[in-house]
């Protein structure tokens, strides 16, 4: 597939709606436009909507009568000519223009994401806005709303944008000495940039020890439920997600594996798991299950443990008590509470009580605002509250990179050599932007969008 050919996409799902949005994007999609609606030049402004009749250029049946959003590049989404349709809503409507779009030449269906890799490509945005688009289009709860638009508008680029000019002032004054790259460094050179890249470090180390808190709000944080066979964990799940999810059954050990729901609670992104009973046993399959159940609440933020309010508590779950556990005393609408486990105080809690859910939801959306350290409800952007946060394995892995360059450019026995550390800590920040050697991940970045995008 060519970057050169002109693409069409529908930007909405097809189907009975209101409204059904196609967009066209290269070099003949002004072309496009008069060859489906006889419109001449004179009617087609730029960022001026028009109203028309369009028409499939080999039978000349009328297809719909559409509102025309055109384009001219670089003023536009792609950065080329682009033109909107937005035609009714339903899949026959669609269907007849598609058609109709096949009739002309030069023209094919869009690849997943190459709208918005066109986008990048054209320098209208970068590649971390790129990716924060596709999370905006995935965002399920406010926090995540709100995390995609501050990378959207660049706040994160722009912090990465300024390390990196801060580097490339400091690689114009190391290389202003390199007649010395055969001798040690200079003191007057280290004097005056050693504690500018330190500086730098101590910036980095802040941005990465964020508890991953950017990663969790666009994944969800992990929460697992963990208890004793029988403990109530499938009830809770079914009650947290209102719908069956696991099986509930007085059979102790039916659940075998880790059954995950994804909840929005009040505006942050929260992914709970189901596991296996905690028990010794000789069924294979049972401790498989077991054996994923500790690994997953090993790798939780935290854990919810439930324990039967009619039995001493099982040594297994009290194994993986931390100070941040939720501790319930499960099944109270038929024992009394247990009110202290392993030292600490566990809450009353029935599946049958309301009430009881909706102390567990204030009690894990407090939690979410401790690990998050802000509130939706503050009515103040999340940018105000924290600094940028990482929001990306990719980006972590090379903001550690650009940190491991700078510390070695500390130790440089030479200028040459200490040159290079700063080069290589430039290449690694230019990476997360998209500015430097990123062929290799636009494919696999942009194969996460959908069609139309």
């Amino acid at each position: 597939m060519s970057h050169l050919d002109t693409i069409y996409a529908p930007a909405t799902l097809i189907g009975p709606a209101g409204l059904s949005v196609f967009r066209v994007s290269g070099s003949k999609a002004f072309d496009v436009l008069k060859a489906l609606s006889r419109l001449d030049n004179t009617k087609i402004n730029s960022h001026r909507a028009v109203l028309t009749k369009l028409y499939n250029p080999e039978t000349k049946n009328k297809v719909d009568e559409a509102l025309i959003l055109p384009f001219k590049g670089p003023n536009s989404f792609t950065g080329e000519d682009v033109v909107e349709f937005h035609l009714h809503g339903g899949h026959a409507v669609a269907n007849a223009f598609i058609k109709a779009l096949q009739t002309i030449s030069g023209l094919r269906m869009a690849e997943p994401g190459e709208f918005t890799k066109r986008a990048f490509e054209n320098d209208r945005i970068d590649l971390t806005q790129a990716e924060a688009i596709a999370d905006l289009i995935h965002a399920s709860t406010e926090a995540q709303h709100l995390l995609a638009l501050d990378q959207l508008d660049g706040n994160l680029a722009k912090l990465y944008m300024d390390w990196a000019l801060n580097l490339k002032n400091i690689l114009a004054y190391v290389e202003a000495d390199i007649d010395f790259s055969d001798e040690d460094v200079p003191d007057e050179l280290s004097s005056v940039m050693r504690p500018k890249i330190e500086d730098l470090i101590l910036n980095i180390n802040k941005h990465l020890d964020d508890n991953n808190r950017g990663e969790r709000l666009r994944d969800g944080l992990r929460i697992a439920i963990i208890g004793a066979p029988n403990a109530g964990k499938s009830s809770l799940i079914n009650k947290l997600a209102k719908r069956d999810v696991a099986i509930v059954n007085e059979r102790a050990g039916t659940t075998r594996d880790i059954v995950e729901v994804a909840l929005n609670i009040n505006g942050f992104p929260v992914i709970i798991a189901d596991t296996a009973g905690l028990r010794l046993t000789d069924d294979e399959i049972e401790e498989e299950g077991i054996s994923r159940a500790k690994k997953w609440a090993e790798t939780a933020d935290f854990k919810i443990a439930l324990f039967d309010s009619s039995k001493v508590p099982d040594v297994e779950t009290v194994s993986m008590l931390d100070n941040e556990t939720i501790i319930l005393s499960t099944k109270t609408d038929l024992s009394p509470a247990l009110n202290i486990v392993n030292g600490t105080k566990a809450h009353a809690f029935s599946t049958n009580n309301e009430d009881d859910l909706s102390k567990l939801l204030s009690v894990l959306e407090e939690k979410a605002k401790t690990f998050f350290g802000f509130s939706i409800n503050d009515n103040v952007s999340r940018e105000t509250k924290n600094q940028t946060l990482i929001t990306r394995q990719r980006h972590r892995i090379l903001v550690e990179e650009t940190k491991e360059h700078l510390s070695r450019s500390l130790s440089a026995p030479s200028v040459d050599m200490m040159a290079e550390d700063v080069r290589l800590a430039i290449r690694s920040l230019g990476k997360i932007t998209g500015q430097i050697d990123v062929e290799d991940l636009l494919d696999v970045i942009f194969n996460d969008f959908c069609i139309g995008k």
